[in-house]
């Protein structure tokens, strides 16, 4: 019969091996959504640069270029549809490598998934084993320590689960931090050009813009990762950011109190939902740090429990 402390840590590499098949299974089925929504979002987008191409692709012959070159707009409409056109190429190439992520993200859970099948089937022979040991020694402490080590072995992946979450959502609030310090920087040109700022206020705001959509897509990968590891927390959310509308820049053909106004506003709109979102991510944090409190303080009491029976 094989030894007790050997059969003991069988027991528990085995309990691990499932443990982390089941924590596979949450984060496959977060990220198979998350790649659902992000196909769904791609196909509107892809529409909406097909749209957007179709008007340049008018614009540069045919019947509404006559009518564009008869009105004495043409240059100014086909750069303003060619600006809009650009901006939507850009957010379908960031989606697309958002998906991609997220498909290898899926495809890498999926391989280490196949090396765990067996992992059940394991651990149900080595209790059954475990069992007739017990019923063998007849030793009154057996039971609890076999029982305690399960317990000890739960709270313990709970610890490190929750300490993982927090850590993803650090990331998460750090990769925010950029998107609003660009959006801030683009309220304040903003503000600007509603003065008078005239073009520098409207190439300052715009390059913001551009940056805080860049930044967006970044932070937008580290709420996914945030989101599936508070699934595996059993904390269900689906953390979106604002679209950062890029194609506010090419207002610049049609700058005027009005548009200014207007455009300001549709940032400050944005900069509000990404405080919001960062708020969030703050108290999400909060429960996360507090639940690894608690828990690591049940691990410190079955531990010492744990050595009180081992010593007799």
């Amino acid at each position: 019969m094989v030894s007790s402390p050997d059969l003991d840590k069988r027991l528990r590499e085995a309990a691990a091996r499932i443990h982390r098949a089941n924590h596979l299974r949450r984060v496959r089925e977060a990220t198979t959504e998350q790649i659902q929504r992000a196909h769904r979002t791609l196909a509107d987008l892809e529409l909406e640069l097909s749209l957007e191409e179709d008007d340049v692709t008018r614009l540069e012959g045919g019947l509404s270029a006559v009518l564009a070159r008869l009105l004495g707009n043409r240059e100014e409409r086909l750069g303003r549809e060619r600006a809009e056109a650009a901006a939507a190429r850009q957010r379908v190439e960031g989606h697309q490598a958002r998906l991609a992520q997220l498909e290898a993200d899926a495809r890498a859970v999926e391989a280490e998934l196949a090396g765990l099948a067996t992992a059940p089937n394991e651990y149900a022979e080595l209790l059954a084993e475990k069992e007739r040991q017990l019923i063998s020694d007849g030793d009154a402490r057996a039971r609890e320590l076999a029982d305690l080590a399960a317990t000890l072995d739960r709270v313990t992946a709970g610890v490190r689960e929750h300490a993982e979450a927090h850590q993803a959502g650090r990331a998460a609030r750090d990769a925010l931090g950029p998107v609003l310090r660009h959006l801030n920087w683009a309220v304040n040109a903003s503000t600007w050009d509603m003065f008078g700022g005239g073009v520098i206020a409207d190439l300052i705001e715009s390059n913001r813009l551009d940056a805080a959509d860049q930044a967006a897509w970044h932070a937008q990968r580290a709420l996914d990762v945030f989101s599936r590891e508070l699934a595996d927390v059993g904390v269900t959310a689906r953390p979106h950011l604002p679209q950062v509308d890029t194609r506010w820049f090419v207002d610049l053909f049609f700058d005027n109190i009005i548009t200014d106004v207007i455009k300001h506003q549709r940032i400050e709109n944005t900069r509000a939902e990404v405080e919001k979102t960062i708020q969030w991510v703050q108290e999400a944090g909060a429960h996360l740090r507090a639940r690894h409190t608690e828990l690591s303080a049940e691990r410190k009491r079955l531990l010492a429990r744990r050595e009180e029976l081992l010593r007799g």
